[in-house]
């Protein structure tokens, strides 16, 4: 009796939704923006792109000489470029929906054979997936590399770079030579990407220390002090461990971003103009469903459908610091 009860209840709901357009659009941008590189500014957006995009890359050489009456031209401009490409992905997700409703908003579903499912089960769906979207998204931003796996959607910043410095694009005085990070060198090593950050870009607003988390919790050990691997007696501003409240980390005068998704021991310094994110977040291939098959296989399964795209680029190579 339990198994056709289920039957029943699912016969008599439908929770199909197709969200189009606009919609879709706000909806795939809850999904990807909210991965944490993203969300917190640490990248630049290049929305609605429907295929490909070109990212201008312009070098002149000395502009200043000495006055003279004449109009002599006296530098070279150089334009180059680099594509920014968003692949096509999608999540083909099926979810039973007794795994859910048992505890979820179960006041909602009244009683006996009139049971039904809470009205906001759609929106419930779309946001457990975009949670998940957006988690690998982050990974997918650094550590994706779309010959390792599945979940490797698009090639990440981790994966671009090194291939720029292996084909020399990166000046070799901004390849920093890591090591295993731990809360004794942290330090040191932070403070060598730095010192490989050029004079031009030095003092920059948007730059940034783009780190990890193990990175960044190592820096956090160090700085409270207590400890041979710690700095100081007492830590800053004498609080020891009870130093940090997750407010903002600079070392050596330059803003630290902290990226859950980037590999461990490795660090990069980029400005955030020279950082991109390329998507289609409100073009028209953009779809999100969610469908209650009960009426087209009678089982008590949905199925949630999602389809977007997703890339990341740098620009200018000369202007990033390695550190792997």
């Amino acid at each position: 009796m339990a198994n056709l009860r289920k039957t029943e209840l699912a016969t008599t709901t439908s929770i199909t939704t197709t969200y189009a357009g606009e919609f879709a659009g706000e909806y795939i941008a809850a999904a990807l923006l909210s991965a944490s590189t993203i969300d917190d500014g640490g990248v630049t957006v290049k929305a609605n792109i429907a295929y490909k995009e070109v990212i201008k890359k312009l070098a002149t050489g000395s502009l200043v000489s000495a006055a003279s009456c004449d109009f002599t031209p006296n530098s070279s401009v150089t334009l180059t470029e680099r594509i920014i490409q968003p692949v096509e992905l999608q999540v083909n997700l099926q979810l039973c929906k007794y795994d859910f409703v048992n505890d979820w908003e179960a006041q909602q579903m009244g009683y006996g054979l009139g049971q039904s499912l809470p009205p906001k089960f759609s929106d419930f769906m779309i946001a457990h997936v975009a949670a998940e979207v957006a988690q690998n998204t982050e990974f997918c931003i650094w550590q994706g590399d779309t010959t390792a796996g599945s979940n490797n959607s698009f090639d990440g910043f981790e994966k671009l770079i090194a291939a720029a410095a292996t084909a020399g694009d990166i000046p070799a005085a901004q390849q920093v030579t890591g090591t295993t990070l731990d809360a004794a060198n942290i330090v040191a090593e932070l403070s060598k990407v730095v010192d490989a950050i050029p004079a031009s870009l030095y003092g920059k607003e948007d730059l940034f220390l783009y780190i990890g988390s193990k990175a960044a919790k190592l820096y956090v050990q160090a700085l409270g002090g207590f400890g041979a691997n710690g700095l100081g007696a007492n830590g800053v501003a004498n609080m020891g461990t009870q130093w940090w409240n997750n407010g903002s980390l600079t070392v050596n005068g330059v803003k630290i971003f902290v990226c859950p998704g980037m590999s461990d021991n490795k660090m990069y310094a980029a400005q955030r103009s020279n950082l991109y994110f390329g998507t289609g977040i409100l073009n028209d291939t953009n779809v999100v469903k969610v469908l209650d098959m009960a009426d087209l296989d009678a089982s008590n399964n949905v199925r949630m459908v999602m389809r977007f795209t997703s890339a990341v680029q740098f620009g200018i190579a000369s202007d990033l610091v390695e550190y792997a």
